[in-house]
């Protein structure tokens, strides 16, 4: 019942745009989906907060521009000025930073993820830690499901972005890695 709610607001909002016409109005939109604090409990929905403000930044204008098509995120970013999206990435940067799953972690696989994330030396652009910065985003406690989905995307080269790095990164990497280094990622702190 929660999913058919969120899913009819956002329709809705995206049917009549005009009646989100205040930064808070229009943020409240972002945050049904993304989480209001800043941590997506929607499936293959990424958690913003605390991502870089220039890795949202571009990722808003390239939804905008029709350079990187998610249609809820293409609709959304129709008609935002420049100025929007800078508010926009900006709020997101200071929401606090997702919290990883409460499970207990399975050791080997966080610990074969670990690895992996040394070996395809995933820290040289997202940070040791994985917070991300600049235009690189935070993987850090990031969903899962997300992780894996943006993965695989980079590797079968159907997730378009200004930065061709992470389709040649994910070419060696196979589904089973995949899964791993995702598993870890959302369990790092």
């Amino acid at each position: 019942m929660r999913t058919l709610l969120i899913a009819l607001t956002f329709i809705h909002a995206m049917a009549v745009p005009c009646l989100a016409e205040t930064f808070q109005e229009r943020i409240g939109l972002c945050l049904t989906c993304h989480g209001e604090n800043g941590q997506s409990d929607n499936v293959e929905v990424p958690s913003l907060g605390a991502e870089p403000a220039p890795f949202v930044l571009i990722q808003l204008y390239l939804f905008r521009e029709k350079q990187r098509r998610v249609e809820p995120m293409t609709d959304a970013a129709k008609g935002l000025t420049d100025d929007d999206l800078r508010q926009f990435s900006d709020f997101m940067a200071k929401l606090p930073a997702p919290k990883p799953p409460q499970d207990s972690p399975d050791a080997a696989r966080m610990e074969r993820g670990r690895g992996l994330a040394q070996s395809y030396h995933c820290g040289f652009c997202h940070n040791p830690d994985f917070s991300g910065r600049d235009n690189v985003p935070r993987l850090a406690a990031q969903r899962e499901d997300y992780l894996v989905k943006a993965l695989r995307e980079y590797k079968s080269n159907t997730r378009p972005g200004y930065d061709a790095s992470m389709a040649e990164v994910t070419q060696p990497i196979s589904d089973a890695e995949i899964l791993d280094l995702a598993y870890f990622m959302a369990r790092a702190q």
